[in-house]
């Protein structure tokens, strides 16, 4: 709650970039902002701290994008850089990494026994994603109704173990065999009905083009122009990049892998291939779970832990390339070693989250080389940290960390990287503050 010197601070009318930054369009100083608008700053303390509220006044009946003469993040401020870490849910946020450095001095860093595939252990993964998730699915069978919840997060994770082997086939890193990987891969990604093929295209694009915008197939930032076309859109995708944000990856996997018009045609005999293994899975395995258990059975047993590993799909997602300090940029000012290194975060999660989905949250390494196997990344990591350590984002997964990303990384805008939908369109911004109010903020 604002306290008595916030009601007495004064009131400043600020107009658009175009005063603020010479030689920069409003439409680049800020995405879809409009000349000549005008934005409310009101500066107020809260638990002791300054804050400055940006309230955005319409014009002609059109929505304005809130515009602040605020510079991008000041990464080579060590002390900016911890109270950035402290709001944001981090444990360090990364110096930026210098124009000159590239991607391949930072790979020649890495010792080579990490890109080695040992077929011991990559079998040995498989093992521990089979026994546990049959183990999930006994769980499920057992469990009185009030402890299924807790069945469905074992299997629903352990499933994701399959997600990560597919992972790794689709990278090269888990057999020295192309067909063995392309098999195991498209079996892997069976249970999740998810297609091999056009998602291994898609992701291949992700890794050449991480947080580049339009560019990038993971996450974007919404745009300003998707936010004004309908207010049926404008609510939808408030829901969609807040509270169901942890649930996106399922439009993601509708919208992006069974379209064939998304595919070069030398892809498509391939894609082909691996969307009839997903419709002959559904044609045959969903009616034999009905046969043997009921639609209830096949919500129970195959439904609810899809929709935890969706989850997870989600939320590591978004956790590793996604947070206020993170830009995502042009093709014409996008730096591969910068989006590698510095726009990855590595998160650290519960132990046993880690075991069943393969080490897929140390991702910073497998962003400076997909090749490396997923039982290889710590090692990758212990390299990387004590050589590039001071440029790295580092995070324990926590409520502060997913309530920054769910409330404050929305719409884009090319000097703050973020604007928040509740500074964007505050009257239709009901669901971010219900997340600000009643998620804990623990870090």
């Amino acid at each position: 709650m604002a306290t008595a010197s916030a009601l007495s601070a004064p009131l400043q009318l600020l107009s658009s970039r175009r005063a603020l930054v010479k030689g920069l369009s409003p439409r680049r100083a800020a995405a879809g902002a409009l000349s000549g608008s005008l934005i409310v700053k009101r500066d107020f303390l809260h638990n002791g701290r300054s804050h400055h509220q940006f309230l955005p006044l319409k014009q002609r009946g059109k929505l304005q994008a809130a515009v602040l003469p605020v510079t991008p993040p000041l990464l080579d401020d060590e002390g900016k850089r911890k109270q950035m870490s402290e709001e944001y849910g981090f444990k360090q946020i990364g110096e930026q990494l210098p124009d000159n450095v590239t991607l391949k001095d930072v790979m020649d860093t890495l010792p080579k026994e990490v890109f080695e595939i040992n077929d011991v252990k990559a079998w040995g993964s498989v093992l521990i994603s089979v026994t546990s998730y049959a183990f999930g699915l006994f769980l499920i069978s057992k469990a009185p109704w009030y402890l299924l919840p807790l069945a469905w997060a074992w299997a629903g994770t352990a499933v994701t173990g399959f997600f990560v082997i597919g992972h790794d086939c689709a990278h090269k890193s888990f057999s020295r065999n192309k067909l063995v990987e392309d098999i195991v891969g498209t079996l892997a990604f069976l249970p999740l009905i998810y297609p091999y093929e056009p998602w291994r295209f898609k992701h291949d694009r992700h890794h050449a083009k991480t947080n580049m915008l339009v560019e990038d197939t993971a996450w974007q930032p919404v745009w300003q122009k998707e936010i004004e076309s309908s207010s049926f859109l404008r609510k939808a995708i408030i829901f969609g990049y807040g509270p169901i944000r942890p649930w996106m990856s399922i439009a993601h996997w509708l919208m992006w892998h069974f379209d064939l018009k998304k595919f070069r045609s030398n892809e498509l005999p391939r894609v082909k291939i691996s969307l009839a293994c997903v419709f002959a899975f559904m044609a045959i395995g969903w009616p034999l779970i009905i046969l043997q258990t009921g639609i209830a059975g096949w919500f129970k047993f195959w439904f609810m832990p899809w929709m935890v590993y969706h989850f997870w799909m989600s939320t590591f997602t978004m956790v590793h390339h996604t947070a206020p300090h993170i830009p995502f940029k042009s093709s014409e000012e996008w730096n591969a070693a910068q989006a590698q290194l510095n726009g990855t975060v590595h998160c650290s999660y519960p132990r046993w989250i880690e075991i069943l989905c393969h080490d897929i949250n140390v991702h910073v390494p497998h962003h400076i080389s997909p090749r490396i196997p997923s039982y290889n990344l710590r090692a990758a990591h212990d390299s990387i940290k004590k050589n590039w350590g001071k440029y790295m984002n580092d995070a324990d997964w926590n409520w502060r960390l997913m309530k920054t990303i769910l409330t404050a990384c929305h719409v884009y805008d090319k000097e703050r990287y973020y604007v928040s939908f509740d500074e964007v369109v505050p009257e239709e911004s009901q669901p971010i503050r219900f997340l600000k109010k009643f998620m804990p903020d623990h870090a």
